[in-house]
């Protein structure tokens, strides 16, 4: 939740179309952060 607020809590856009491109970059970047975050696990032996 805090990316979210890092990015901003409102659209900047006023076209719909413009809007739903921002919350997909929006999106994109947060879901960038949670691949940062998972472990890489191997099986070891």
């Amino acid at each position: 939740m805090h990316c979210v607020k890092l990015l901003g809590q409102r659209l900047m856009a006023r076209d719909f179309d413009r809007q739903v491109a921002e919350v997909q970059i929006r999106i994109a970047v947060m879901n960038g952060y949670t691949e940062l975050g998972i472990p890489i696990t191997e099986a070891v032996g």
